[in-house]
């Protein structure tokens, strides 16, 4: 219920929802993604469509289904676009089409407002029945590969209106441009208060020794997150500051690389044994949670990023946090109030020492991340933002009449 996030959403942006909520009652709003676990995408939806469904709003989440060749191809499709030098066959993409025509055929595509979320699904807006229809990209096409950013952009330019994460981000692909940050839901089990027996009992299950500082980092395990980087940062803190490395992830079904990437990480970290590398199951989101509040310093120490939610997690924590700066993080962290953006491992190395020697440092600052997050990066201003480019992109069909 949207009244549950009075006294800690801003009230600016409960009152909106509810004014928007009125415009828009009863009628549909379906996202499409291509999974329904993994990534910040999915956790997302997973909080989002009941809460617009307690507002009135028809939401339903459909996730299209692939085979691994599919997978393959809509991996290095992300990649690509984020700038990788690969190429994509004529048959990879014939397949790509296919099993985006097969997975029309079987979903129910009727909707007053649809919203694809990413490149996987993006060819399903050739199979558009009604309403109005948004394409969401996630990641970052600053610098794309111009082959395979042309053949997306084909699918993308027939939405009515694109939306992207981050300025930077942002391609003219249609005459209608949002930029919508992604958001964290803190009533849901990942972000929710704890307490300290809650704490220790993961702690325990998961074998995390407490006595000596926790750096964490949560994420896929994949080569754009560093993991081998962090590592690397991690040793050479080690030889100043005692303290342990905590590298937790969950596999993601639309993600072929994620177990290879993983045996990669083990193999590295194999001979120090205060590094530990978890691999959770899926909706680990208490185990997160724990981990997150337990650990001293939370990294986010990407090579590219889509935005990686990870940090605002670790912020609505009160955690000091540093980031590689890319992709979403140097939205989330304002370098030196509520964060610190890192270049390079020795970068990371010398701002986790610095956070280590200076705790009243570490603290301060993340307070501060906390009230950033409560006035940015709630669920609610992302739910107020989806229903505003909705009216607002309806109204404009219409004609320049947008108040209430």
């Amino acid at each position: 219920m949207i009244s549950d996030y009075a006294g800690i959403s801003p009230r600016r942006d409960i009152l909106l929802i509810q004014q928007l909520c009125k415009k828009l009652k009863g009628k549909s709003f379906l996202h499409i993604n291509s999974t329904k676990e993994g990534g910040g995408v999915a956790e997302i939806l997973q909080r989002m469509i009941p809460l617009l469904q307690g507002l009135g709003i028809d939401a339903r989440w459909e996730v299209i289904n692939g085979d691994k060749p599919f997978y393959d191809t809509t991996k290095t499709i992300h990649n690509t676009l984020q700038g990788d030098n690969m190429t994509i066959s004529d048959k990879a993409w014939e397949h790509y089409y296919e099993i985006n025509r097969k997975n029309a055929a079987k979903l129910d595509l009727e909707a007053d407002a649809v919203l694809i979320h990413d490149p996987q699904p993006a060819p399903l807006i050739d199979f558009r029945k009604n309403g109005l229809w948004f394409w969401r990209c996630h990641i970052d096409v600053s610098r794309p590969n111009p082959a395979v950013f042309s053949h997306i952009n084909s699918f993308a330019k027939k939405y009515q209106a694109t939306v992207f994460s981050v300025p930077k981000f942002a391609k003219p692909i249609t005459s209608n441009e949002f930029i919508i940050p992604p958001s964290i839901d803190p009533l849901s089990e990942k972000n929710m208060d704890l307490t300290d027996e809650e704490i220790t009992e993961v702690a325990d299950r998961l074998g995390i020794p407490r006595d000596r500082p926790i750096l964490l980092q949560v994420s896929r395990f994949d080569r754009f997150k560093d993991p081998i980087g962090v590592i690397n940062a991690y040793k050479m803190v080690k030889k100043y500051n005692d303290c342990i490395l905590v590298l937790a992830g969950s596999p993601a079904s639309d993600d072929p690389e994620g177990e290879e990437v993983l045996a990669e990480v083990r193999k590295y970290a194999a001979d120090d044994k205060d590094i530990l590398i978890l691999l959770l199951p899926p909706f680990s989101d208490l185990d997160i949670n724990a981990l997150q509040r337990m650990a001293t310093i939370v990294l986010q120490k990407s090579l590219k990023e889509g935005f990686g939610l990870t940090v605002s997690e670790a912020m609505w924590k009160g955690k000091p946090v540093l980031g590689g700066a890319v992709g979403g993080i140097p939205l989330q962290i304002v370098h030196g109030l509520t964060g610190f953006l890192v270049h390079s491992v020795d970068g990371a190395a010398f701002r986790i020492r610095q956070y280590l020697n200076d705790p009243e440092m570490a603290t301060r600052m993340g307070e501060a991340g906390r009230e950033y997050v409560r006035d940015n990066f709630l669920l609610t201003r992302q739910v107020r933002d989806y229903l505003s480019l909705w009216y607002s992109v309806k109204n404009r069909k219409k004609g320049p009449t947008f108040e209430f």
